[in-house]
């Protein structure tokens, strides 16, 4: 009995058959949208990360205020555009990993090593699952910022973009971003960015929140700006009781009433 051993690398063997599916009117499954606007740039003395908190399911808004900055070291935090649950899952294993190998090196761990597992492991899963991400932070070799896509693929850039507000938040910073700029600056530039994302495309919205990472002090702002933020009403919309006629009134009585017979020594029955 032989056993066969598929090479590593890519794979196109089902190429012929997706051809062929495709002629006979079956749709190819199409990437879905992000839903999410999230940035992270370089400043003087570290890096500055940036995301809206809506989380949405298709049409639906399903909370308002979500976390998508997720913890990975004391140094290093990582944005999630895609499928929550895949963001949230796959920052924590990898946040687990690099804790467990800065025990086993007895060292402070580096941006790049979390890079390398986050790729890795997306790329092993050939983009199956749906997690953009926004890797920051800083580490003996100064701040490093990083963008890794579903299929495991990376950039290294001074300031990036990801979700489906990423176009709106890129031309802010395309025009404003500064090497070396001040750690105020670019907090600003940070929430300007995710606004526009927020603005200017419907799976974004909400409150800004942003992550400043610096050599020694990491802080995370919640809800750092509030664009959307709930105005009063004019008039209040009140009506007292009895303005509406009731035409019909029925009550039911859910409740189950039992009788409960005790059995005790008394009820024994009498065998003599």
């Amino acid at each position: 009995m032989s056993t066969i051993f598929s090479s590593a690398g890519f794979d196109f063997s089902n190429q012929l058959r997706n051809g062929f599916l495709v002629e006979k009117g079956l749709p190819l499954p199409k990437a879905t949208s992000t839903g999410t606007t999230i940035v992270g740039c370089l400043f003087d003395q570290g890096i500055v990360l940036g995301a809206d908190t809506r989380a949405t399911e298709g049409p639906i808004v399903a909370d308002k205020n979500c976390e998508k900055i997720h913890y990975i070291t004391d140094s290093i935090r990582c944005c999630g555009a895609g499928t929550a649950a895949d963001t949230e899952f796959t920052t924590a294993l990898i946040s687990s990993n690099m804790e467990l190998h800065a025990l086993s090196t007895g060292r402070k761990p580096r941006v790049v090593t979390a890079m390398t597992m986050l790729k890795q492991m997306l790329f092993r899963y050939q983009g199956q699952i749906g997690a953009a991400l926004v890797l920051g932070g800083v580490d003996a070799t100064g701040p490093h910022l990083f963008t890794i896509h579903p299929h495991g693929s990376t950039d290294k850039l001074p300031y990036v973009t990801m979700g489906s507000g990423s176009l709106a938040a890129m031309a802010v910073f395309e025009s404003s971003w500064r090497p070396n700029m001040s750690r105020d600056d670019a907090l600003q530039l940070v929430k300007d960015a995710i606004s526009a994302g927020i603005f200017n495309d419907l799976g974004s919205g909400s409150n800004v929140d942003a992550c400043i990472i610096m050599e020694n002090h990491t802080e995370m702002l919640r809800n750092v700006e509030m664009p959307n933020e709930r105005a009063q009403k004019e008039r209040t919309y009140g009506f007292r009781r009895g303005t509406t006629a009731i035409k019909r009134e029925t009550i039911r009585s859910l409740v189950v009433s039992e009788e409960v017979t005790p059995v005790g020594a008394d009820d024994a029955m009498d065998t003599s």
